[in-house]
């Protein structure tokens, strides 16, 4: 498979900060596939501090743009339309601005604007979801629990793991993903079972588990660093991540589950959605202390891999990678991505920036 390489030019009028260093390529079925669906691809990177939009430029070639955002993390595009996003102390919803005929530039065709900013403080929120009222879920790493915003404190705590003793300051479990379905958390992950302060960290390899968050049961363990739990066609899905495999929970009679690697991705996985029986998958380098001495290692060896950072899209049919896009350069780590249907050249707004100050939108 061929591919394009892109530079990395973008008007600095969309970001907030000077653009990390990097080169992006994709491979060559990859404008196709984008124009073929109607569809565009949003990721997040805490590293590089930028919400990034990979869709097609006007000729047909692929475009990306990136807006600056503080530690950009969990995404979730609900039924709505409205794309929300959990960011250093903020829980973002940013709402698309444009209607079916209007353009920026006469290039984008969806603006997200932030129109709702839920200021909470630094919690190290990972994923997010919407309930069935509307209101944002996410997970509060920091306080091992599941949480939503609060009109008067910095969140209200909805639920947390059974084994956690109290509501307390101190990542012990390392909880990080939210699998929503009907409107409801229906399954979350953790890197251990710990109750003591940082104790997910000796659990890395093997301590990993699943929660079913209506019964408060672990439903699957002996995971390595899972993450992006997600519910597709009625099946669980997720990312181990220390060993680099995607793959769905096989559950028995008594509701207990066992993982079933269906793919092998070369990087450290997380950021998960699917579109058209084919799943996007988000892949860091593991550079730091808290990625090494897992599976993962070894199994990049075996398979004489270097590890990427980007998106690689997986066919479910057979496991096998049928388009990707690749970032090399100064960032290396991304965390969530989303899929935007039917919108071929999206962007976003910070909310303190000169545009957001500037762009006034009034309803037809």
């Amino acid at each position: 498979m061929t591919e394009q390489s892109i530079a990395d030019k973008q008007n600095p009028k969309t970001t907030e900060t000077v653009a990390p260093q990097v080169e992006y390529s994709v491979s060559s079925g990859l404008a196709n596939r984008l124009a073929r669906s109607k569809f565009s691809v949003a990721f997040t990177s805490y590293q590089s501090g930028l919400l990034y939009f990979v869709g097609l430029n006007p000729k047909g070639g692929i475009n990306i743009h990136q807006a600056a955002m503080p530690k950009p993390m969990g995404l979730c595009l609900d039924d709505q339309g409205a794309l929300t996003m959990t960011a250093g102390f903020q829980v973002l919803r940013f709402e698309n601005v444009l209607e079916p005929d209007q353009r920026i530039n006469n290039q984008f065709d969806a603006c997200y604007v932030p129109r709702t900013v839920h200021v909470t403080g630094s919690l190290d929120a990972h994923d997010v979801g919407i309930d069935e009222e509307g209101k944002p879920l996410f997970i509060n790493t920091r306080y091992n629990c599941l949480a939503t915003v609060s009109a008067r404190h910095s969140f209200e705590m909805v639920w947390k793991p059974a084994f956690i003793s109290d509501l307390v300051d101190e990542d012990r479990c390392h909880l990080n993903g939210l699998a929503m379905e009907d409107g409801k958390a229906r399954y979350v992950t953790a890197v251990s079972r710990s109750n003591t302060i940082d104790g997910w960290r000796d659990r890395r390899s093997d301590g990993g588990i699943v929660i079913d968050v209506a019964s408060n049961r672990i439903v699957c363990e002996g995971l390595s660093m899972p993450h992006s739990p997600r519910m597709h066609n009625g099946e669980l899905w997720l990312m181990n991540s220390g060993t680099g495999e995607l793959g769905v929970v096989r559950f028995n009679k008594d509701g207990m589950g066992t993982f079933e690697p269906r793919a092998f991705c070369p990087g450290f996985l997380r950021g998960l959605a699917f579109h058209n029986g084919f799943a996007f998958v988000g892949l860091s380098r593991p550079r730091y202390k808290r990625f090494e001495g897992l599976a993962l290692d070894q199994k990049l060896k075996d398979a004489d891999s270097e590890p990427w950072c980007g998106i690689q899209v997986i066919d479910l049919a057979n496991g096998n990678c049928v388009d990707w896009f690749r970032i090399d350069g100064t960032v290396g780590e991304l965390y969530d991505l989303e899929i935007i249907p039917d919108h071929l050249c999206p962007m976003a707004i910070h909310p303190h920036s000169e545009e957001a100050a500037n762009l006034i939108t009034l309803p037809r």
